[in-house]
């Protein structure tokens, strides 16, 4: 059954950055380009959004545990350091190029245009660099 629900939310989503035009990287850059030909129509998704999570938040922490799991998944980690900060700005940056993040670009998949599918062999290609990197065995001196 979580596999449905899972599958189902994510249609959900993906049907959201759809309509919402979040999966057009020339309206995300538009929306980025607050110097230029600003296009604000993203708050509207941005506002929705956070509202929504903020209710669904607000909601979820007074439940004893999730309604489809055993317990709630939370991050160990809650510091802001190096790799956080710099796995930012690179997020930033890829998304400020190509006006895409992993979200829009997986439900853009479908289309088959050649940037798009571009965009997703060099991001796949960046996470297998990146757990090569971070699972290396430790050289002892």
């Amino acid at each position: 059954m979580g596999i449905v629900i899972s599958f189902l939310a994510g249609t959900l989503f993906a049907t959201g950055l759809a309509l919402s035009g979040m999966t057009q990287p020339s309206k995300v850059i538009g929306f980025l380009d607050v110097l230029g030909s600003w296009d604000p129509s993203l708050l509207f998704v941005l506002g929705g959004a956070t509202s929504t999570m903020m209710l669904m938040y607000r909601w979820a922490r007074d439940l004893d545990r999730p309604i489809m799991a055993d317990q709630f998944y939370r991050p160990g980690n809650l510091r802001v350091d190096s790799k956080l900060l710099v796995g930012s700005a690179i997020f930033g940056i890829g998304w400020g190029l190509a006006g895409l993040c992993p979200g829009p670009a997986l439900a853009s998949l479908p289309s088959f245009n050649p940037k798009i599918l571009l965009f997703i062999t060099t991001m796949a290609l960046g996470m297998f660099v990146h757990f090569v990197v971070m699972h290396r065995p430790k050289l002892s001196s």
